[in-house]
Parts: C-alpha cells; sequence; structure tokens
C-alpha cells in the first residue's frame, strides 16, 4: 500500500509475487475476494495457484487463468490470438535471435515508421518507434542480440506503424459474458504541450469525445465480441478485467495492445464514472450472472491530473513533505508514490498523486 491506503485501510507488506504469503494472509483474514492489480502476479498465474489449492479454491479471484494472462504477457500470443480471430489489429511478423538475419531482411523492406515490440513483460518500456530504418535495425539489434530488455526481448515483435487517436476501453468478463465499464484516454507525455518523453501516464479523461456511438458499436461487433468468443472457444479460463488498448484510425478502430487489468490513470477516471458496486460486478462474474447486471456510466465528465516529483521519468527525489492534501474539496485524491509518517505524508516514488475531479463538461472537470 502507500500513504493513502494507510489512511483507510491497514498496509502489509507482502509482495504480489509471492503466492505462499498472499495465501497465508488471505486464509488469516477470510479474505473473500482477490484482486490482483499489476500484470506480474497474473501472467506468473495467481489464478492457476488460488484454483489449484483445496484451501484457497472458495475464494473469487477476479484474474485471467496463467494461460489468459498471456494476452498481455506476450505480444506474440496476442497478436496471433487476433488473427484467428479476425480482430483488426496492425500487420505484423515476430522474430528471434534463430531467425535474426530474417528480421534484418523484413527490416529492410518495411515501410517506415517501424514499430518494435519485446514479446514479454518490459514495464511499459518495451516499444520502440522508429523514423529510420538503420534506427530500427540498431534497436533490432540491441533488443535480440544485447537483450535491451532483458528476457523480454529475447523475441520481438516487428509491427505496421498505425497513425490515428488512441483511447482505451475496459471490460469485466468470466470468459464467456461481460460488462462494458467507462472508456478513457490516458496522456502518456510529460510537460505541457506533450514535449517531453513518455511516462507511465501524466493524467487522463472520461468520457472520450471521439468514442461516439457509432464507433463504440464497431469497438463491441468487431473487437470485444470476437476477443470473448475467441476466449471461450479456445478454452481460455478468464475472470477479470480486459483493457483494450485502442488506436482509431479513420473512423475504424484497431487492437494495438491488451492488457489483462485495469490501467493507470485509466483507472481513475473509470471507476468514478461506475455507478455499480465493483464488487456486486466481481460477485456476478463468479457467479455467471454478468448478463444480468445493467451498468451505469455517470452522466458527468471526470479527468485526472498526475502531480509527479521533479525529474520524472528520468532521476527524481524521494522524502519531500506534500502539503495542502485537507484544502482538497469536490475532488478525490489517489496515492501513488506516497507514504505516511506519523502526521504527515511524504513523497515515495516518480508519481505521487492523481488528483480526479468531475464536471459537466471535459473542460469544467
Amino acid at each position: 500500500g502507500n500513504g493513502g491506503t494507510a489512511s483507510i485501510g491497514k498496509n502489509h507488506a507482502l509482495s504480489a509475487t509471492d503466492f505462499p504469503a498472499i495465501k497465508a494472509f488471505c486464509l488469516e483474514n477470510k479474505i473473500d475476494i482477490l484482486l490482483p492489480g499489476s500484470e506480474e502476479p497474473l501472467v506468473k498465474g495467481i489464478y492457476d495457484f488460488f484454483k489449484a489449492d483445496k484451501a484457497l479454491e472458495h475464494i473469487m479471484v477476479a484474474a485471467p487463468s496463467k494461460e489468459g494472462a498471456q494476452l498481455e504477457g506476450s505480444k506474440d500470443f496476442s497478436k496471433r490470438f487476433m488473427q484467428r480471430h479476425q480482430i483488426p489489429t496492425a500487420s505484423y511478423a515476430t522474430f528471434n535471435k534463430d531467425s535474426y538475419e530474417e528480421g534484418i531482411t523484413y527490416l529492410k523492406n518495411h515501410s517506415l515508421p517501424i514499430v518494435l515490440k519485446a514479446d514479454g513483460l518490459a514495464a511499459g518500456k518495451g516499444v520502440v518507434i522508429c523514423e529510420t530504418t538503420d534506427e530500427a535495425l540498431q534497436n533490432f539489434a540491441s533488443m535480440i542480440q544485447d537483450q535491451a530488455f532483458g528476457e523480454a526481448s529475447s523475441k520481438v515483435v516487428v509491427e505496421q506503424f498505425l497513425s490515428g487517436i488512441e483511447l482505451s476501453v475496459f471490460v469485466l468478463t468470466n470468459g464467456e459474458q461481460y460488462v462494458l465499464l467507462p472508456e478513457a484516454k490516458d496522456y502518456k507525455r510529460i510537460l505541457e504541450g506533450d514535449k517531453g518523453p513518455n511516462t507511465g501516464g501524466m493524467g487522463a479523461i472520461s468520457p472520450v469525445p471521439f468514442a461516439e456511438a457509432s464507433f463504440m458499436n464497431q469497438v463491441v461487433s468487431t473487437i470485444i465480441e470476437p476477443t470473448i468468443s475467441g476466449l471461450k472457444k479456445e478454452n481460455i479460463v478468464y475472470n477479470g478485467f480486459i483493457f483494450f488498448g485502442l488506436i482509431k484510425v479513420g473512423d475504424a478502430p484497431f487492437v494495438i495492445e491488451y492488457n489483462c487489468r485495469m490501467g493507470d490513470p485509466e483507472t481513475e477516471v473509470v471507476m468514478p464514472r461506475l455507478e455499480n458496486d465493483l464488487v456486486e460486478l466481481i460477485v456476478a462474474m463468479h457467479q455467471n450472472t454478468l448478463h444480468k447486471i445493467a451498468v451505469k456510466h455517470a452522466s458527468q465528465a471526470a479527468t485526472t491530473v498526475m502531480l509527479v516529483s521533479k525529474g520524472y521519468p528520468g532521476n527524481y527525489e524521494k522524502n519531500k513533505e506534500i502539503s495542502g492534501l485537507d484544502a482538497v474539496k469536490d475532488s478525490i485524491v489517489f496515492h501513488a508514490g506516497t507514504k505516511k509518517e506519523e502526521d504527515s505524508y511524504i513523497t515515495n516514488g516518480g508519481r505521487v498523486l492523481a488528483i480526479t475531479s468531475y464536471g459537466n463538461t471535459l473542460k469544467d472537470a
């Protein structure tokens, strides 16, 4: 947890990937629902760990199986899944050490710009957009030969560059039924006017002005429904969130990537606009009654703005005292990189606080 969670509950120093410690905690504290927030425990199979253990199988786990989490854990797996189910995405090819020379030939004949993606989890940093063939060749070499992203780049996906505007769409599903949550758009670059380097996310908005009804109907029919039916056809166990990272090219949606969880800072505008009780939705997911629930999205707009440490996403200092939290009215303060020391909050990360506000329009928010 962080300073914010410490003020409303009790923080426990548990690693998200120490499954035996999580088991002990859940049994000791009579936990009914487990909701993993980050990708690593999902890809390492926390769902399978719980379902394979008689002492834990009664707990509702809002997470895909280890196989389902490959939609995020392997770019190659997700691209092949999209191909099999005719889900619109950029054309691509995958290479590794054994097919390195073929990859070089492929890059030399590829249109520009070229997108290179480390196949595995690289903490959101494994994607490079190359404007020239030389730049692509250099990055390709450093990913495969020099393992620039460690094990994650032992396989590299080379992808066609799509030009358009991005947004994120979210569902909660049990692999058969699903509910659609509010959509969002996040902003990655630091500094006013998107002038700086990419970050984990500097803020987000919901609803998304260009995601009008006809576009969202296309998203549902060409992307969401084929994804859910693909999971069912392939007998992939999936209980949890699917985050569709989309790009609107002309009037058509394409999938850039899947995530198997809610994203940050999108969650901080999506959840405040969700009028249903999240626990009720997770129970319905578990009981196969999601199709009976009408999801309500607030008519108001929400925006979140991230406050970060000076120097982020490069080097930054920690342990700065935060003042003014008690002066926030009519907004929600989400803590990220904070910790509580006695009666004060201090910074403990690069992205420190996300402030979410509502308004009748995005501008008001």
